[in-house]
């Protein structure tokens, strides 16, 4: 099947809802494996998988190498990763022998004309994401139709209405792993005898960009040390458009 995006900030189409239903009713109810092999039916080589090799990441990236290792895996390289997530990275790639991981990078230019000092994260955290984490990956979609999400309703915020097919930005955005818990990860985790980010050993149970990364403040929500204190709690890749800070 031939990739062809949505129009970027236009309404769903009565085409685009009709698809989206059809999907979801496909996938009601079903396991992350089921979800994964019916995008890949769908979406073919136009169907991508968007990773932050974080403390969940294995479990998504053992699913994809369970159903085509080749399926594209983009991480995008902030500039500001702690190195155990760069080195968690080359294990899992190697370990699950994935054939096709990208590495994307912050545009020079963007940088240079918007932080300069590396220190923007200090006072404009939004801004910091916009051209380090969501302008990255804009040219690394392309030709990508849809991209598969680790995002998951228990952790709270704007994910827990997510389904498992959407349609956002002029893509389609898979979820296969919407339904589970932290019970579901550990166990697939000790089944499958997944490698653990370093970091989750040191009290990390979300792992970002190491400027904004500290333990849990509240130990029921695992992403309350993304950001913490900020009033901030997604990068933006998953925000429209215009919900995102205009930086440029």
């Amino acid at each position: 099947m031939t990739a062809i995006a949505l129009p970027k900030d236009a309404p769903a189409t009565p085409e685009v809802g009709d698809r989206l239903a059809r999907l979801n009713a496909l996938t009601r109810l079903q396991p992350a494996s089921v979800i994964l092999e019916t995008a890949l039916t769908e979406f073919g080589r136009g169907l991508a998988y968007v990773s932050s090799f974080g403390a969940e990441s294995a479990v998504m990236l053992q699913l994809i190498a369970d159903a085509d290792r080749a399926i594209p895996v983009i991480f995008i390289d902030t500039g500001m990763h702690f190195h155990q997530t760069l080195q968690y990275r080359d294990l899992l790639t190697d370990q699950l022998e994935l054939t096709d991981v990208r590495t994307v990078h912050p545009l020079s230019d963007h940088v240079r004309k918007h932080d300069v000092s590396g220190k923007l994260h200090a006072s404009d955290p939004d801004a910091c994401c916009e051209i380090r984490k969501v302008a990255p990956l804009a040219p690394a979609l392309e030709g990508v139709e849809a991209w598969i999400t680790g995002r998951k309703r228990s952790h709270g915020g704007g994910r827990v209405d997510l389904p498992v097919f959407e349609a956002a930005e002029g893509r389609f955005k898979v979820n296969p792993l919407l339904d589970w818990g932290a019970e579901d990860i550990e166990r697939f985790m000790e089944a499958r005898s997944l490698p653990r980010h370093p970091l989750t050993e040191q009290g990390y149970p979300s792992v970002g960009c190491w400027p904004c990364t500290v333990r849990p403040v509240d130990p029921r929500d695992v992403r309350s040390g993304r950001w913490a204190g900020r009033g901030k709690t997604e990068c933006g890749l998953h925000l429209e458009r215009r919900e995102r800070p205009k930086v440029f």
